[in-house]
């Protein structure tokens, strides 16, 4: 009798857990899936009461309207500025929650230094296409469409870079570093070096849950539910692939994505590279509390490293860069060797 109840007992206790274990990884996944975004018109507001957004310049700059056709499924839209005569182009890629008119504050700087500029909303964001939102996963292959729609609009000749700030500069390093090196440079603001970590530190700051378990069951939820897992958006990994010259950018009073993550990258990064981590301000606001300095600090690395390559290319379609690499394991992916010894460190 007394075995009986002990079964009956234990058979209780890990429904229980069974369930609770169900509801949280269903909960996690789906904070993380469909994280709450700010709204266009708030964006808009805040970014025109701030004076990061120039509306005047804005509206009299030249400019196209695009919808790029994602390989996931959806469209991309997208704004391409063009204040000079130029091919030089930068893609900026923005943060998770934000949109693309929150980049354009970057805009103005890039006219300066000789660039036109393309923004858009990353999925699920904005107004682009898209179910939920996969920090990097899906998006990289945005970004390659991206990449590619903008390459066959300017043509050869050009030094294309790609800006990322947040999410957007784990995007970016994901597509460089897993897909294609597709770039001349980057520039990395504020990116989380490895999802899991970052998910993990939110977890322990903002619930009482001290161990590796709550972010097994997410993981396993967002596999099922995403097709997806953390460990496929570390882009420290990614960063080894990339031979480019990479921008990091940090500002030390960060207390959402920790600066160190953009010294871990810095330092798996072989090659051209420079770090620019700024005292005063939070995340993803290196720029806002620091323009001019921001600015020289861009500008000192393009001059460093930034020059204009031959005009020779490989004609690859997207549709065969996703097959080759879409299925190829994070852990089995080897850096290339090519790289060069060239690194600029700096803290301000």
């Amino acid at each position: 009798m007394k075995r009986k109840k002990f079964l009956w007992a234990s058979s209780i206790i890990t429904s229980i857990l069974s369930t609770g274990a169900a509801i949280f990884g269903y909960v996690v996944t789906n904070q993380l899936m469909y994280i709450k975004k700010k709204d266009v018109d708030f964006v808009y507001d805040r970014e025109l009461k701030a004076q990061r957004f120039d509306e005047k310049w804005f509206n009299k700059c030249p400019k196209e309207e695009l919808s790029i056709d994602s390989p996931n499924g959806y469209p991309i839209k997208g704004i391409f500025l063009k204040p000079l005569e130029t091919k030089n182009t930068i893609i900026i890629c923005h943060g998770v929650t934000e949109n693309k008119i929150s980049m354009v504050k970057y805009a103005r700087m890039f006219e300066r230094l000789g660039y036109n500029t393309f923004v858009f909303d990353h999925r699920r964001h904005g107004d682009s296409g898209g179910k939920t939102t996969s920090y990097g996963y899906y998006e990289k292959f945005d970004v390659a469409a991206v990449v590619q729609t903008v390459k066959s609009i300017i043509g050869e000749g050009a030094i294309i870079g790609i800006q990322g700030e947040s999410m957007g500069a784990a995007s970016m390093i994901l597509y460089a570093g897993l897909i294609e090196d597709g770039a001349d440079f980057y520039i990395a603001d504020c990116g989380f070096s490895n999802f899991s970590e970052l998910i993990s530190q939110i977890l322990m700051k903002t619930t009482y849950l001290r161990t590796k378990i709550p972010i097994h069951l997410a993981n396993l939820f967002l596999r099922l539910r995403d097709g997806y897992t953390f460990k496929s958006v570390t882009p420290k990994e990614a960063i080894k692939n990339i031979t480019s010259p990479v921008l990091f950018v940090h500002s030390m009073g960060d207390d959402f994505i920790l600066p160190y993550m953009t010294e871990e990258m810095y330092e798996e990064k072989e090659g051209p590279k420079m770090i620019k981590l700024f005292e005063k301000g939070g995340h993803a606001e290196s720029f806002n509390e620091n323009p001019g300095e921001y600015e020289k600090t861009v500008r000192q690395f393009l001059e460093t490293y930034v020059m204009k390559k031959p005009s020779e290319t490989v004609e690859t379609t997207l549709e065969e860069i996703i097959a080759a690499t879409s299925e190829i394991p994070l852990d089995e992916i080897k850096p290339q060797t090519n790289k060069m010894p060239l690194d600029e460190k700096e803290i301000s």
